[in-house]
């Protein structure tokens, strides 16, 4: 049996981004005359495969943007993968977000009981550590004040003296030291040479390189949500530093992939790409699977003059989804009016949505475009109604 205390297969996470905020009744009244509707859809992660062994000091570095809190969340179980899979071995606790359960109208005293019961201890066990926590914290003089009165730093202090008490078999720590003084430092320092000479699964997130070759026995780069490099520490610590001094990303910008794509598309009719009113336009996709996939066609159409969102439209509303089979090809059409558009043109976002899931699985901006010579409006559609009048 594989040795691993954490593996990641093929995992992908996209976020919905809506193009409009509502905060208010009169911003729903405002954004409701507003033609750029609908969502952006954000992809934090693509495709990340990944084995940590137990009793493994690893370490996660990356540019801030790059997906780092993502991938340690989606390891918590806070977030979900859109597509793959993350299987985790034995019991975890997350330094994520310290100090998370924190009530600021409480005494410090009164906070330690709340974050112990919320980490799994009982009234008995809480006291029975409460020096300690206090003493490691340092904080003795302050824990009958109210929570709201401390410092980020001293709060940061109390959660971590309260969280390092679980006894789990995986630590996730994501940038605790940010906010702590020399001294506290030094002491979280002390403990994680502990945890190293006691050989528990620990995954560390941090800027500070030095302390990724002095704690950890291998790392990852992650840059714009792909995993550009898993080595040595000092490998991994000479390429980041690499990247930063250049200010160059290592990857491509963000295109979900995650085994099926859109080969090509194309825009048929007219070789130029320009329609008058009596065209027809047709947007012909060709896609192949790497994997089983029950899929679902779509497209969001952008006007490239003032980056209006124009539409979302997706072919399960007259195609059923159609099932396909590991490394098969299919080709599919799409046809509009031409006089359904203003004058202008047009961009087309690439999009297949795995109908089971109800997920993005394919995602790329701009694969094709078009120019329409429509009627002049002040809006990107000219919709096909009819007028009439009543009596």
């Amino acid at each position: 049996m594989d040795d691993f205390a954490i593996k990641i297969e093929s995992v992908t996470k996209v976020f919905k981004l809506p193009l409009e905020k509502n905060t208010s009744i009169k911003s729903i009244l405002i954004n409701s005359t507003k033609r750029n509707k609908g969502y952006e859809l954000q992809s934090a992660l693509k495709d990340i495969s990944l084995e940590i062994k137990e009793g493994e000091f690893f370490g996660v570095v990356g540019r801030n943007g790059s997906g780092k809190s993502t991938l340690l969340k989606l390891l918590a179980g806070i977030y979900s993968p859109t597509v793959g899979q993350v299987h985790v071995r034995g019991s975890l606790t997350p330094f994520i977000e310290l100090g998370v359960g924190f009530n600021p109208e409480l005494t410090g005293r009164e906070n330690i009981f709340l974050n112990g019961a919320l980490l799994g201890f009982n009234r008995k066990d809480v006291q029975a550590m409460y020096k300690d926590i206090v003493g490691f914290a340092e904080l003795g003089r302050f824990m009958d004040q109210k929570l709201k009165n401390y410092s980020s730093g001293m709060q940061v202090r109390l959660a971590f003296s309260i969280a390092i008490r679980a006894q789990s078999d995986i630590l996730l720590i994501d940038e605790v030291l940010a906010v702590g003084d020399a001294a506290f430092q030094k002491k979280c320092f002390d403990y994680f040479e502990e945890l190293k000479k006691k050989h528990r699964t620990v995954v560390l997130v941090s800027h500070d390189m030095d302390s990724v070759k002095r704690f950890c026995t291998r790392a990852a780069l992650i840059t714009n949500g792909h995993l550009d490099l898993i080595g040595s520490p000092q490998q991994v610590a000479d390429l980041y530093d690499k990247q930063n001094a250049s200010g160059i990303p290592l990857s491509e910008p963000p295109v979900i992939h995650s085994g099926i794509e859109i080969t090509n598309l194309k825009i048929k009719g007219r070789k130029d790409r320009k329609f008058d009113l009596e065209d027809s336009i047709t947007l012909q996709f060709s896609i192949k699977a790497k994997r089983p996939v029950n899929c679902v066609l779509s497209i969001n159409i952008i006007k490239k003059e003032d980056s209006q969102f124009v539409a979302a439209i997706s072919s399960d509303y007259q195609i059923n989804p159609r099932l396909l089979k590991s490394n098969e090809e299919a080709m599919y059409e799409y046809v509009i009016p031409s006089k359904q558009f203003s004058q202008g043109t047009f961009l087309v976002d690439g999009v297949i949505y795995d109908f089971d899931t109800k997920q993005p699985v394919f995602f790329k901006r701009s694969m094709a475009s078009f120019t329409t010579d429509g009627i002049r409006g002040w809006g990107a559609l000219n919709l096909q109604g009819t007028w009439k009048e009543v009596k």
